[in-house]
């Protein structure tokens, strides 16, 4: 963070009579590439701005942009792990910012950005001094947030409740672990072994609700083939089914649901993180780009022209936990099953095209938490889990009276209504006939 003052001197016949007292300042500045993969710079890189509503915004990062704000407390120039930022000690007039993208035939120039600034000055003044400060610096979030300019909203961790979590939990753990353990792999480890075991009691309750309902897979399958022709009745049946066994169908997607937000917040932190630049791990030279085991001499469109030995990895692991899942939740029809099957070949081989050219942390990490994962669920089965104790309490269950709620009693009159629709309208078309 440099003093950065412009003094004029002498000026006052020049500008005495002048009805312009707007000082006009250009600052433009050629973005170079700087990192392993250009391409993944480009969308992290552009102008930012905080305005005099102390709101933080920026330049749009994929196309040519511009923007006029009036009042600027601070302009910055951003790529993905540094910034260069002009912060005015009162503010500037108003602003006018542009981002261009880089002509296609210079290979190291990602966008050009520029900013013009408008400063107010008193005219019949001999002298007069603009005071400003520039930062020319890392995105490191903890040291922007020392500034209290509002700085860290340049560095991407999402927005609302993700970057609650990086700036709130993530990040003071993570630069914890880093005061006495050196390597960084070890400590991704670590924060993935800790966010684990407090998202375990969640982990359990899913895996108690996938247990309950895969007892019940033969009595679903009962139904099924009992209304075969009619979905609805099918539906409705086990619906009562899981009512009668004392069974939530929709247990395990709350507890899923609520992991969600950590899931998404580490997805922003990890290609972020500027402590991760050039740190290698294994056989990646850098954690903060994607791992190559392999340049490939052609581009395949969708997946590169490398292999991330990282990438397979958790691809590997995504689908065997997928296809556990799919083990242990019983299908209400042949044709959801037929989807799930779907689902579980085709979403592991979107992660391979999607993470292949991201940040090799990011992938270890989704790596390590499907591998603990795995092994939470085998843990939870052998040691937590009796099915013999769950069997007999279903049975238990089904012999007490259900008393059903007001909303189950809507839902049950709704298909009822909508079963005879279908009725009535089968029975109009054999009329007409």
């Amino acid at each position: 963070m440099l003093d950065y003052d412009v003094q004029f001197v002498g000026f006052d016949n020049d500008m005495l009579n002048s009805s312009n007292r707007i000082i006009q300042l250009n600052w433009k500045s050629i973005m170079r590439a700087h990192e392993k993969e250009a391409k993944s710079e480009i969308p992290m890189s552009s102008v930012f701005y905080r305005d005099e509503a102390d709101e933080v915004d920026y330049c749009n990062c994929n196309k040519d942009d511009e923007t006029d704000v009036t009042g600027v407390k601070w302009v910055g120039f951003k790529q993905q792990f540094f910034n260069q930022t002009l912060i005015a000690d009162d503010k500037f007039e108003r602003g006018d910012f542009e981002v261009k993208m880089g002509p296609e035939n210079a290979q190291d120039t990602i966008k050009i950005a520029s900013a013009n600034l408008e400063i107010e000055y008193f005219a019949g003044k001999d002298q007069f001094n603009i005071p400003m400060q520039m930062y020319l610096g890392p995105n490191d979030f903890s040291l922007l947030k020392s500034y209290d300019l509002d700085l860290d909203r340049m560095v991407p961790l999402g927005g609302n409740i993700f970057r609650f979590i990086n700036a709130r939990v993530i990040i003071p753990l993570f630069n914890f672990l880093n005061g006495f353990i050196p390597n960084y792999g070890i400590i991704i480890l670590i924060l993935t072994l800790l966010i684990k075991l407090v998202l375990f009691p969640l982990t359990y309750r899913t895996y108690k609700s996938s247990a309950k309902m895969n007892l019940l897979k033969d009595d679903i399958k009962a139904i099924n083939e009992k209304h075969s022709k009619d979905r609805q009745k099918a539906q409705m049946e086990t619906m009562a089914l899981y009512r009668k066994a004392g069974v939530n169908p929709a247990g395990g997607c709350l507890p899923t649901l609520l992991q969600m937000p950590i899931l998404f917040a580490m997805y922003r932190f990890f290609p972020a993180s500027i402590e991760l630049r050039q740190q290698p791990f294994l056989w990646a030279e850098d954690l903060s780009t994607y791992d190559s085991i392999m340049q490939l001499p052609f581009n395949i469109p969708f997946y590169g022209d490398h292999v991330s030995l990282f990438t397979l990895m958790m691809t590997v692991s995504s689908f065997l936990y997928m296809r556990m899942n799919q083990q242990m939740t019983p299908q209400t029809n042949e044709a959801m099953a037929s989807q799930m099957k779907i689902m579980q070949y085709a979403m592991p081989v979107m992660f391979l095209g999607i993470f292949n050219s991201l940040s090799a942390a990011l992938t270890y990490y989704f790596f390590l938490s499907n591998i603990i994962t795995y092994i939470q669920q085998y843990v939870i089965k052998k040691f937590f889990i009796n099915e013999d104790k769950l069997k007999a309490q279903i049975a238990a269950n089904k012999k007490k009276p259900v008393k059903k709620s007001n909303f189950q009693k809507r839902l049950e009159d709704m298909q009822r209504q909508s079963q005879e629709l279908q009725k009535d309208r089968a029975n109009k078309k054999r009329r007409k006939k």
